[in-house]
């Protein structure tokens, strides 16, 4: 949607619209650029950007003052049950029974100045959020490229960006070589996006995920370089719908809280009662009535348990120091009462469920061989297995091969259990570590290189062995299976190339198709002596498996009442594939997107989120709708989840739980509890 904004402009206004990602990203680039009076190569002018900030603000997230700490300490006090006991030592120092009220008072200012350190470190997630717009970026501006603030950004500029930046806006891309994003913080899709400029059809367009021209602010680029036209800033970009939630958003009360609450009120209806009947009597008896008063103030304020207060804190506390031996920070007292409470829980896949790095887990050989992989992660642990038994090194050709080209076409390192690339690339690193071949880059020296593209979608190199530099040159290629079998003549066959025939390609086909349904990515891997003249060696499916311990967790959970269901932004085929492996999913279960979510009211999906176990494609929008509609059903909710797209719904969650090690700061500072080794098992 094109929302119009009056530009002055000497003695003339112009109109100049804010569009929104999905409508710049259905329109033609220099259709954007007319709509947003834009300059492609030579950027706004100086006088202009000072005009459209006067009507579009800085480029960056409005966070109110703080109150007064001691506005804060105060309002700890509007407690019903605080105000009581508050009233109960006026009352006592009136009645000159000190010891009463010093021992009341002791105990409120115990309880209140908990509340009020608990609730003082648990407010720093909106400042959080705006922590991930860049503080500077390179502009075009008068022709010229300026290292200028981001927060300077307005509509129309021009945006330069390079490996590691992090886009300081929306913006609709016009120029994009090899770029590759990482948006996992906001869409929860693991792997990076790549980027082009074409504009999308807008039946494609309805998830963040699909925007393949747009780069969103807050995420990270991890390869390549493009130029953008700000189509976005601040709250007006999609990151700031996120922040304007985070601001809406109230965090709920505990059961603990409410029933608490609840006692304060009765307490003072029955005190008032007590006072009232008491009087009544007297004056029914012919007695003072001031003495009637005093006697039953008395009674009343004995019906006080002041001691009560104190002693849920001191309880609370002892549960908070059980918690810190289990690994798990505990930000809010009353949430260890909420935990055990809790009988629904909703987690986020990526980082949660799983750990967020991508791994191999099937190999399929041009002859027809399926090996497993063991193991999770960057490193060496896991095996590859063929007909249960252990390969390593070059003792299968067929095996061999494939792992070989996947570790020499590559771009990517492991060190110390660190990648330093793209997480596809790295999988198959840690692939060739668990065969013993990791050591065969170094083996080759590159002569040439053809980068992978979003546009051809394969990669390929051309080496020299580095001890046989007098033999001919070969090629190893990699990427999608449609793009890599256009290339290839001939198979291999337990080490031999035989003529690739239309048998094989329907066989390699079925496989892939097979491979895809079951929620892994697929690669295809070949090698020879030219382009066009390739040895198609095979496929790996590579995905992001679940941690070690959930799968048992989560029997547990389900097994003790508790209903757990799956909330991401990937892929249905990825999602129902997780799900499944960690026993959350099965043939009677359903899975509904994110846009079928949209086409819901409140009320609605309160009566089909029991029966859905899978939510894919959500967006934060969507995870907080679906809180909401749980809470609807008197479902105590907690959320898991580690990403800033999981932040809104942590704070409305009755629980929110982040993980401490991939957590990001906006996560783990709008959670109530933090898992600090990110063992989901924790949570029982």
């Amino acid at each position: 949607v094109a929302r119009l904004q009056k530009i002055p402009d000497g003695d003339n206004e112009t109109m100049i619209p804010v569009l929104s990602s999905k409508k710049a990203s259905e329109l033609p680039v220099d259709e954007v650029a007319s709509i947003l009076q834009a300059n492609l190569q030579n950027g706004l002018k100086n006088c202009e950007v000072c005009h459209r900030r006067a009507f579009h603000g800085w480029n960056e997230f409005d966070i109110s003052e703080d109150e007064p700490l001691w506005k804060k300490y105060i309002s700890q006090f509007k407690n019903p049950l605080i105000m009581l006991l508050l009233a109960s030592a006026v009352i006592s120092v009136l009645m000159h029974q000190f010891d009463d009220a010093v021992s009341i008072t002791v105990a409120i200012l115990i309880v209140v100045t908990v509340a009020f350190v608990q609730e003082y470190r648990s407010e720093k997630s909106l400042e959080e959020l705006s922590k991930l717009v860049p503080p500077e970026c390179h502009c075009v501006r008068e022709g010229r490229v300026e290292h200028t603030l981001a927060r300077d950004l307005v509509p129309g500029d021009t945006v330069c960006l390079a490996v590691g930046d992090r886009v300081p806006a929306d913006l609709r891309l016009f120029e994009a070589v090899d770029l590759s994003v990482d948006e996992s913080s906001l869409t929860g899709e693991t792997a990076p996006c790549s980027k082009s400029t074409a504009p999308q059809p807008a039946a494609t367009n309805g998830d963040l995920t699909s925007r393949s021209n747009i780069a969103f602010m807050g995420t990270l680029v991890r390869c390549g370089k493009a130029k953008g036209i700000v189509i976005g800033t601040g709250e007006n970009s999609e990151f700031g719908e996120v922040f304007k939630m985070m601001q809406a958003e109230e965090a709920p009360k505990t059961p603990l809280q409410k029933s608490m609450d609840l006692l304060g009120k009765q307490l003072s209806l029955y005190s008032f009662g007590i006072i009232g009947v008491i009087m009544l009597v007297g004056w029914l008896q012919g007695k003072h009535i001031l003495d009637m008063f005093t006697i039953g103030v008395s009674l009343a304020v004995a019906a006080i348990p002041e001691g009560l207060p104190i002693v849920v804190t001191v309880t609370l506390a002892l549960g908070v120091m059980r918690m810190v031996k289990k690994r798990a920070i505990v930000k809010k007292l009353p949430i260890v009462e909420t935990l055990g409470c809790c009988n629904v829980i909703c987690s986020d896949k990526t980082g949660t469920l799983t750990k967020n790095e991508m791994t191999v887990t099937h190999i399929f050989t041009s002859d027809g061989l399926h090996a497993e992989v063991t193991g999770v992660g960057y490193n060496r642990f896991g095996e590859v297995m063929l007909d249960g038994e252990v390969i390593h090194g070059y003792n299968n050709p067929s095996v061999s091969k494939i792992v070989e080209a996947g570790c020499v076409c590559n771009d990517a390192l492991i060190r110390n259990n660190t990648l330093m690339g793209k997480p596809t690339e790295g999988a198959l690193i840690a692939l060739a570590m668990k065969m013993g071949l990791d050591g065969v880059q170094e083996d080759y020296i590159r002569k040439a290189e053809y980068p992978f593209s979003s546009e051809q979608k394969w990669m390929a190199v051309k080496c020299v062995h580095r001890t046989q530099q007098d033999k001919p040159e070969v090629c190893f290629m990699k990427g999608a299976y449609e793009q890599v079998i256009r290339y290839c003549t001939s198979y291999n066959c337990k080490g031999q190339s035989l003529p690739l025939v239309q048998q094989q390609r329907e066989q390699y086909q079925q496989e892939k198709t097979s491979m895809g349904s079951a929620g892994l990515r697929v690669l295809a891997l070949a090698s020879g002596p030219e382009l066009g003249q390739l040895t198609f060696l095979g496929l790996v499916g590579i995905i992001d498996p679940p941690r070690t311990g959930v799968k048992e967790a989560v029997t547990t959970l389900i097994t003790s009442g508790v209903a757990i269901k799956m909330i991401t932004g990937d892929s249905q085929e990825t999602a129902v594939a997780i799900a499944s492996r960690l026993g959350l999913y099965s043939k009677n279960s359903q899975a509904i997107s994110g846009e079928e979510i949209d086409d819901l009211d409140i009320q609605q999906l309160s009566q089909i989120t029991p029966k859905v176990a899978v939510f894919y494609r959500a967006s934060p929008r969507h995870k907080l709708k679906i809180i909401k509609s749980l809470q609807n059903n008197g479902a105590v909710v907690a959320m898991t989840g580690d990403g800033v797209n999981d932040a809104v719904a942590l704070k409305a969650a009755d629980i929110g739980v982040a993980m401490g090690q991939t957590g990001t700061d906006v996560c783990k500072e709008a959670a109530d509890m933090i898992l600090v080794d990110d063992d989901f098992q924790t949570i029982m």
